[in-house]
């Protein structure tokens, strides 16, 4: 196959045009070129950006690419942790994933939609006389589920605390001064708690029940049948309460296509309808930007050339905007998912491939159902109005929550 020339970012880095930019930058750059795939530089390195079907397909094969060493160390100081599931590949990876996987039972999510509505109901009772701001009522009711499912012991009094820690990891990760090093405070404060709470599981000296998965963690076994580093195991611990308390920022989302798209909420009728409005919400709004990985060894792709160590960066939004894909990408329409033509990779806005054996989200389906729940409560349970407010969101804002994060009044329970 001969070699075709890839087209190439001009400049020496164009890593401040990707802040400026957000969720825009690999598309921007696809529609100049007229190509999926292009390179560039960003922190100074060589950095080959791809979107769309093919090429997520292409992405997520993983004998050409690497997971090792892939996200940048403040992404893994804030966000991941270091030694984490994410940056593993190969035998361990599948291994560690399958620690994951196995609590994602039809039972373990059955557990936590109950879990879900409890809180909600619990958090509209106290707050029934006054606005509730949608994003931040959404996290403390995340957090705290979180903390109930897994078996984590706390007092109600640390809620907020945990909350704020877990919201750092997220809303932090890819900012710089202090906001970043407060990030990575944040981390290693709750990575010292649930490792210490881990140590005296192993020691039987903290009350858990042996089906939780803060017990299914403290007790995991590596591929030598040794026992997970502990400080290891408190990355993995946080890599379950993290994701859930980050299922806030879909949450906003999901009461601002409430907010926007009224007509679409009168079609409400069904289960199924419900999980076509939350499909939609995951495609529509930004949550994660990209998804990086490193060249195994050089191979030659449809001519281009990809050479061993190089940054590729698959971008999970414009794919969901691709209009090869999806009629009218930018307008809301879950009535789409209805005869929707699923594949691993052309819908992936928590990663693509395959569960088991891939990278993408463990947790993809409680996400679903989390929001699932939350949209059925919030339109079938609960009377409420929303108030003036700012509902705008940035597209270079990771997350980019709107600006007022989405408030209510007068929230009752229906009888």
């Amino acid at each position: 196959m001969t070699d075709t020339h890839m087209p190439k970012d001009k400049g020496l880095d164009h890593t401040l045009k990707l802040l400026d930019e957000g969720y825009r930058f690999v598309t921007n750059r696809s529609d100049k070129f007229e190509s999926r795939i292009f390179e560039t530089r960003l922190l100074g390195e060589k950095t080959i950006c791809m979107v769309g079907e093919k090429e997520a397909e292409l992405f997520y094969d993983n004998a050409r690419f690497s997971r090792k060493d892939a996200s940048p160390g403040r992404i893994q100081k804030t966000l991941f942790g270091e030694g984490g599931v994410q940056g593993l590949d190969g035998a361990e990876h599948h291994h560690r994933k399958a620690m994951f996987m196995s609590l994602m039972t039809q039972e373990g999510l059955k557990e936590m939609t109950a879990i879900i509505r409890e809180e909600w109901e619990r958090e509209i009772k106290q707050h029934s006389n006054t606005e509730i701001q949608i994003y931040q009522a959404a996290k403390h009711v995340l957090t705290q589920a979180a903390l109930r499912w897994t078996g984590v012991p706390y007092q109600e009094s640390e809620v907020p605390e945990w909350a704020d820690q877990l919201s750092d990891m997220f809303e932090e990760a890819g900012t710089v001064g202090w906001n970043h090093w407060q990030a990575r405070s944040s981390r290693s404060r709750a990575e010292e708690r649930i490792a210490g709470l881990l140590e005296r599981i192993r020691k039987e000296s903290a009350e858990v029940s042996k089906d939780s998965p803060v017990y299914h963690f403290a007790m995991h076994r590596d591929l030598d049948g040794e026992l997970l580093d502990v400080q290891i195991a408190a990355v993995e611990l946080l890599n379950l309460l993290r994701p859930i308390a980050a299922i806030a920022v879909y949450i906003d989302f999901v009461l601002l296509a409430v907010h926007d798209y009224p007509e679409e909420v009168g079609k409400l009728e069904s289960e199924e309808d419900l999980q076509h409005f939350i499909q939609e919400v995951r495609r529509f709004y930004p949550f994660f930007p990209v998804a990086p990985a490193r060249v195994k060894e050089d191979f030659n792709w449809n001519g281009y050339i990809f050479e061993e160590g190089t940054l590729t960066l698959l971008d999970l939004y414009g794919t969901n905007h691709d209009p090869d894909l999806w009629d009218r990408p930018d307008s809301f329409q879950p009535e789409r998912f209805q005869a929707w033509e699923q594949s691993p990779f052309n819908f992936i806005p928590q990663g693509g491939g395959e569960f088991n054996i891939g990278h993408r989200c463990a947790g993809e389906w409680m996400t679903i159902d989390v929001l699932k729940t939350t949209l059925d409560f919030f339109v079938n349970n609960l009377s409420f109005e929303f108030t003036e407010q700012d509902l705008s969101y940035e597209m270079n804002d990771i997350p980019p929550v709107p600006r007022s994060g989405v408030i209510i009044k007068e929230a009752r329970l229906k009888r």
